[in-house]
């Protein structure tokens, strides 16, 4: 065994419908893209998800299997393998449908080299599955680094009114949190998003990251609050964009030698100038998979330059700091 990430969460298949009327099958889910980013950016990861042994199936373990994305025993215990209706705009944005089954690999647990445990969106919600979720992050806090992204999906879930309360439930287990503006608009309609990331932070994350699209990005951290404009790029469509932007961050956490029950003192107390490092790897990341169809997170080739980073308007300069 070595060191690792596990992700615990839905891998199921993207059927995408273009605005031209044409449509295409890509393998994707929520925490099967936040893994496969972490395997191409060269970090050990396992994923624990619920695929059938069929031909959809196939597809989905033949792509992680490509980017290094190492599935927990019993992954593929699933009747059928999931599949997301994701309908884009004219500007590239998603929205989805779904027609899913969601259940935790019977044994899965954060082993005693597991970094760090990441999971949310669909899988941390869904029946039966969320259930197991919940137990299996209170148990991996006493070794791993916990992280959490909401990644709300309506459809799904029900009323917001029931679902926030979940929600902030995993928010004060973790130790990283990302969250969009889009699913706070529908958690905490009518409340200004940092306002929310502000009171989440206050019940125990380390970091609290509010991604605003096209407009940047935000953390809030107990040394003040940093913000990150996004890259100017082409955007083909944002699917995957957010979990790549999760995945950026665990691998630079990683890097930084910031994951870990053992490292969680020395998480809380990063500071700004760090924070801004690791959201110019994030943004970078998240910009690649913007520029490219379906969930496409870069590669480390496509990084380069200072902080592997080569997108025009990104820099960990302090200026880009806000307090």
């Amino acid at each position: 065994m070595s060191a690792h990430v596990l992700a615990v969460g839905e891998a199921l298949v993207d059927v995408v419908h273009r605005t031209d009327g044409s449509s295409a099958e890509h393998p994707g889910g929520s925490l099967a893209n936040v893994a496969l980013t972490l395997g191409r950016l060269g970090r050990d990861v396992r994923l624990a998800t619920w695929l059938g042994d069929d031909e959809r199936g196939a597809t989905v373990r033949d792509w992680l299997a490509e980017s290094a994305v190492a599935l927990a025993p019993g992954s593929d215990g699933a009747a059928r393998t999931s599949v997301a209706q994701a309908t884009l705009d004219a500007e590239g944005a998603a929205t989805y449908e779904f027609d899913l089954e969601w259940r935790v690999p019977e044994g899965t647990a954060a082993a005693p080299d597991t970094l760090a445990v990441h999971t949310g969106s669909i899988a941390a919600m869904l029946a039966p599955g969320a259930a197991d979720v919940r137990r299996l992050v209170e148990a991996a806090r006493a070794t791993a680094t916990i992280t959490y992204d909401p990644n709300a999906r309506p459809a799904l879930m029900g009323d917001a009114a029931e679902v926030r309360p979940r929600v902030e439930e995993l928010v004060a287990l973790a130790d990283v949190v990302k969250v969009s503006d889009e699913d706070l608009a529908w958690l905490a309609p009518g409340t200004d998003p940092l306002d929310v990331a502000r009171a989440w932070q206050r019940t125990g994350p380390a970091v609290v990251v509010v991604t605003f699209g096209g407009s940047g990005t935000t953390a809030v951290t107990a040394a003040g609050e940093v913000t990150m404009k996004a890259p100017r790029v082409d955007v083909v469509d944002t699917v995957g964009a957010g979990d790549s932007f999760m995945g950026a961050l665990l691998d630079w956490l990683w890097g930084a030698d910031l994951l870990g029950a053992h490292r969680r003192e020395a998480l809380r107390g990063i500071d700004r100038a760090a924070t801004a490092r690791m959201l110019v790897r994030a943004v970078a990341v998240a910009a690649v998979t913007v520029s490219r169809a379906g969930a496409n997170p870069p590669w480390p080739t496509d990084l380069v330059g200072p902080d592997r980073v080569r997108i025009d308007g990104v820099s960990a300069d302090p200026e880009e700091e806000t307090a």
